[in-house]
């Protein structure tokens, strides 16, 4: 049985990850993805390195389940093109700076001029307004902006720190695919279309709220800049490794303290209930560190999983994909691509009872499917040799190593 959104056909001209990320998430859930890519180089993640069969890793793992189109949008055929392609769509994805597709001529009022219900979606850095609206982003300056570093340095008063994996642009696209899927039902429901706009630094913003703005969620009540980004890092040295031990409740509480053999925290005023081991964190910590360094991270895994305190050994990348409950749950999965070979990824996280997620197909080679594409949108043969012709649109091409 086909995916949730199969029947749906999104035209995709975003780049890079906050918008193909997002996209491939529909794409394994059913959507044809049409990516739109410029002639020469295509998404820029094609030119990243770590390459199999002249495909980038990057490219392969934010592109799967599409089928590629080369357009040159610097044309007016290029541009006419996309909005025949846009007649056909029941969405249509871009993440170029705030204003660039207007002046490239697929701007949302002239998508919609041709596809008046079709859901417009616009991705940018910092959103349509405002005085960065037209700055140039990437991951670190929104992690910077958001107060995300902050958060990830530990305190208002200590360095900051990024996170070394790019938490916006992803972020951003999980948003983004959430909220493509929504404008699609509420389409379903009304005939309408509608422009979903997303910023990544929005997305950060909404992000970091649920857990790490206490303090500045209740307007007129200060707080101190140290409570104002109190930040807990539960990773601990063993003897042989590191782990994490996540303790919130009294219960969890008093199970570390017994799988330890330290009573005498349970008596501890400073720790009697949740509130105070937060306030006294540093304290605590430094109890919890100075005992897990004298065992191995097993001997500490066995003794407080018997307890029922929360653990886990800190595993490297190439450690997470063996571990047993990443085989059992069958989260990394392997298939062939025809041109990259075998591969090792993240299967689609949502898992559906009745209309599972499929791989389909690998990503594509760069224009691989732009004849079959406009075939099906009823261009004729001879339109599109025309089109070739006049270097409007681009056929597959032969990626090399």
């Amino acid at each position: 049985m086909p995916g949730p959104l199969d029947g749906f056909r999104i035209l995709d001209l975003s780049a890079v990850i906050s918008g193909p990320f997002g996209t491939m998430i529909l794409a394994d859930q059913g959507a044809d993805v049409i990516k739109v890519e410029p002639p020469g180089g295509g998404d820029f993640t094609r030119s990243a390195g770590n390459k199999s069969g002249g495909l980038s890793a990057s490219f392969l793992n934010n592109n799967r389940n599409k089928r590629s189109i080369v357009v040159d949008l610097r044309q007016p055929a290029g541009v006419e093109v996309v909005k025949r392609l846009a007649g056909t769509c029941d969405a249509f994805v871009q993440n170029f700076r705030p204003g660039v597709v207007d002046r490239l001529g697929v701007g949302e009022k002239a998508i919609r001029a041709v596809a008046p219900s079709i859901v417009y979606v616009s991705i940018s850095g910092f959103g349509e307004a405002g005085p960065w609206a037209h700055k140039p982003v990437y991951d670190p300056i929104v992690q910077a902006l958001s107060g995300l570093a902050s958060v990830q340095g530990g305190s208002d008063d200590q360095r900051p720190r990024l996170i070394r994996t790019i938490v916006p642009d992803k972020v951003t696209a999980l948003t983004g695919a959430q909220a493509i899927t929504a404008a699609l039902l509420a389409r379903a429901r009304t005939g309408e279309g509608q422009h979903v706009r997303l910023s990544m630094l929005d997305a950060v913003v909404a992000f970091l709220w649920s857990s790490d703005m206490g303090g500045q969620t209740f307007v007129g009540r200060s707080v101190s800049q140290q409570r104002a980004a109190s930040f807990i890092d539960l990773i601990y040295e063993t003897k042989d490794g590191y782990m994490s031990v996540a303790v919130m409740t009294d219960a969890q509480w008093s199970a570390l303290a017994r799988a330890v053999e330290r009573p005498e925290w349970l008596a501890d005023p400073r720790f009697q209930t949740p509130a105070l081991r937060d306030l006294n964190i540093d304290a605590r910590l430094a109890l919890i560190q100075s005992v897990l360094v004298l065992s191995t991270t097993a001997e500490w895994m066995e003794r407080l999983e018997a307890a029922g305190a929360p653990c886990a050994p800190v595993l490297t990348r190439a450690d997470m994909i063996r571990h047993p409950q990443i085989e059992a749950s069958g989260s990394v999965v392997e298939t062939d691509h025809p041109r990259a070979g075998r591969l090792r990824q993240a299967r689609n996280a949502a898992r559906f009872a009745g209309t599972p997620a499929e791989h389909r197909r690998g990503a594509p080679l760069l224009g691989q499917h732009s004849e079959e594409i406009l075939a099906e949108a009823g261009f004729s043969q001879t339109e599109i040799a025309s089109l070739q012709a006049a270097a409007v649109i681009g056929g597959s091409q032969v990626e090399t190593a």
